[in-house]
């Protein structure tokens, strides 16, 4: 297995996009799986380089990535040492570098020789479901689209809602990272980029609109994004497939740091079912 990490991609809004690949080489064409990390989240948490493993291992060409605002740095790609960077995330920029990764795709010749670009897929956790969501309902390369513990709407998110006036006073509010226990910073901007591109970020919208396989895995004891969203979003698309798995929380069953060298079973559940599902004829 080709396994390449922390390769660089230039984003448009001058930060890199640290950037991981895993595939079998062999010059075979592969189906190419592309995954988003989810809110206060990151490319090398937990179990996903375990998950990007099995995806090679199953004959796939699986990419992730840290969004270019998330946080990280190109030396500390883990956790978040700049904060700065942090407060000034916001959907669309996470938008932007998701379309940054796949313009890299097809502009790389590795992927044409290894790499089916006719047959993508996207990822998305958590707050990355939505993300991966309005993407692929915009963006005709994408063939199939995944919400794993995914949101259903940004608009009742913490990291958008509040008092208002005091967080446009102050120009930033602050949220307790629990396991970091940092502060992490939204400034105003997050909240005028949403309200400005309200539209393109009503994920109703781009779910009741996709016209593609669209596959909902949650947990059934997710207590971050509770089970009644994944619900909402198969409501609006009632093509779409919705796999609840018993007992999973909302990372199923991993944690960070993920010491172990295998995928906890409920996470091993989700991706073979995503495996399966990518794999099937429309």
């Amino acid at each position: 297995m080709t396994f390449s990490k922390n390769l660089i991609i230039e984003g448009k809004h001058d930060r890199p996009i640290l950037t991981d690949v895993f595939y079998d080489e062999n010059s075979t064409r592969k189906p190419i799986v592309v995954f988003c990390h989810g809110y206060k989240g990151f490319k090398d948490w937990g179990a996903w380089d375990l998950m990007g493993k099995a995806f090679s291992e199953a004959g796939f060409l699986f990419i992730k990535f840290n969004f270019s605002h998330n946080g990280g740095t190109v030396k500390q790609p883990i956790d978040f040492p700049d904060l700065e960077a942090f407060g000034n995330n916001n959907y669309t920029k996470e938008l932007d570098d998701l379309e940054t990764i796949i313009d890299w795709v097809y502009d790389n010749t590795i992927f044409k020789t290894e790499g089916d670009l006719s047959n993508i897929s996207l990822i998305g956790h958590s707050r990355g479901g939505g993300i991966v969501t309005i993407k692929a309902e915009e963006d005709n390369r994408i063939k199939k689209v995944i919400s794993l513990a995914g949101v259903s709407s940004y608009g009742q998110r913490t990291s958008t809602t509040g008092d208002l006036d005091q967080w446009k006073k102050d120009g930033v509010k602050y949220v307790l990272n629990g396991r970091t226990k940092q502060q992490m910073p939204h400034f105003y901007q997050f909240y005028e980029d949403f309200i400005a591109n309200e539209k393109r970020l009503t994920i109703k919208r781009a779910v009741t609109n996709l016209k593609i396989p669209y596959l909902i895995i949650h947990g059934e004891g997710d207590t971050s994004v509770l089970i009644k969203e994944a619900c909402n979003l198969h409501k609006w698309n009632p093509k779409s497939q919705l796999e609840i798995i018993d007992g999973a929380d909302h990372v199923f069953g991993a944690k960070h740091p993920w010491a172990e060298n295998y995928i906890p079973h409920q996470l091993n559940e989700a991706i073979q079912i995503m495996v399966n599902f990518i794999s099937a004829s429309e």
